[in-house]
């Protein structure tokens, strides 16, 4: 049937009214089989919306953001997990975006801070061409350091490792004069120089030592006041401190000394009971100390020493002499209940005479590296075999870096 038209103008005006809202209208069918027009909406029933999906963030506060708000968020009620259903292979309809979640490790880092805010800088070369380079550059050119200077910055890491407890380190040899008093100076001065607690040395040598005369030298030792190991141990039992301890001592830098005692008629009657109440002390207040020995290992204080050593340095020298003393050393150790020391002992050859080209170096240093930990030569240097004082600023650099090597070797044995 025709349309009335009070139902056309009524369209009409509506249109008018609203122009980009239009009324949504559907057909209605009668029951006599014709259509009819109705002003009503049909009935929508809404389908479940998903939860929003986390947003990817630019940067950590976003992402901190997004986290608190998940947090913040009321936990939504469980409901039996559904059945697991195949997605169509076909394509969605055009003008429906399809909303694919994103996989779970990229939802974890929407929300997680990153883990460094400063990026990891190159480490800059020191020395060298690479060092001189990088200056002059103002930083621009930046080749790293070389080889050998990663070498010598692990050297100094292994030397300045923070120790638990303190540690001693005796250095012995079965004869004189082939480097042991110069080696303890050199290694000393080294531990010094690198770690950031001052070591001590401690001259037991019965013989007159002059292990405080080769670190601070001939002329300056005598203008001081002769404090030495006897003056230390007259008035053991009122120390308390290392003020009060630091008044019997020398200091040559960040080196810290106890002098031998240098009068014949006493010099060797320190005892093992003796030495172990100084070791006992010294332990109190350093972490790192260093026995200067007498030549031998049978004196009246070798067995306290030996009893409170971590480690040993067995002194040696290129002359065929030496070296057969320093097996005889080790195997002496072995031989009366010392093996561990034996075993992990650090034996250091010192060119000090410059023997001639007849000394098989090579098949020395072969024959007593199977014996010991570590073998450590230093090489022929002035600053060494004059037997006066002793300083870093003097010596080679090869020389300089073997007291590197048996300073990271030594501080490498205590455990």
């Amino acid at each position: 049937m025709p349309e009335p038209a009070d139902n056309r103008l009524a369209d009409a005006a509506t249109d008018e009214e609203q122009p980009e809202l239009r009324r949504r209208r559907y057909r209605r069918r009668n029951d006599d089989g014709s259509d009819a027009w109705t002003g009503t909406f049909p009935a929508v029933t809404p389908e479940p919306t998903a939860p929003p999906l986390p947003v990817r963030s630019s940067s950590w506060a976003e992402a901190a953001a997004v986290a608190d708000a998940l947090s913040d968020a009321p936990p939504s009620p469980a409901s039996p997990p559904a059945a697991p259903t195949r997605r169509p292979a076909a394509a969605p309809p055009s003008g429906i975006p399809e909303i694919l979640p994103e996989p779970e490790a990229r939802e974890a880092d929407a929300t997680a801070l990153p883990t460094s805010f400063v990026r990891e800088q190159k480490p800059r070369p020191k020395k060298g061409f690479r060092g001189f380079l990088y200056r002059a550059t103002g930083g621009a050119w930046n080749l790293g350091p070389s080889a050998q200077e990663r070498e010598e910055d692990e050297l100094a890491r292994r030397i300045s490792r923070q120790l638990q407890g303190s540690f001693n380190t005796a250095v012995l040899s079965l004869k004189g004069g082939i480097g042991k008093t110069s080696t303890t100076v050199g290694v000393g001065l080294t531990l010094a120089e690198f770690r950031g607690d001052p070591p001590c040395a401690i001259d037991a040598n019965p013989d007159s030592g002059d292990l405080v005369e080769r670190a601070l030298g001939e002329g300056i030792y005598q203008k001081a006041t002769p404090r030495t190991i006897t003056d230390l141990l007259r008035n053991i039992d009122s120390i308390d401190s290392l003020t009060e301890l630091s008044r019997y001592m020398h200091h040559s830098g960040r080196l810290h000394l106890i002098a031998g005692e240098q009068d014949p008629e006493v010099s060797d009657s320190l005892t093992a009971e003796e030495y172990l109440r100084i070791r006992k002390l010294i332990s109190s207040y350093y972490s790192v100390a260093l026995t200067d020995c007498g030549t031998g290992v049978t004196h009246n204080a070798m067995s306290g020493i030996l009893q409170s050593a971590d480690n040993l340095i067995i002194a040696a020298g290129y002359a065929v002499s030496g070296a057969k003393r320093a097996r005889s050393t080790l195997q002496w150790l072995a031989g009366h209940g010392y093996e561990d020391l034996a075993r992990n002992a650090i034996v250091v050859i010192t060119d000090k005479d410059e023997v001639s080209n007849r000394v098989d170096k090579d098949a020395i240093e072969e024959h007593l590296a199977g014996m010991c930990r570590q073998l450590i030569a230093v090489p022929h240097d002035r600053g060494v075999a004059d037997g006066d004082l002793v300083t870093l600023d003097h010596l080679k650099p090869e020389t300089r870096r073997a007291y590197k090597e048996i300073a990271a070797a030594i501080v490498d044995g205590y455990r």
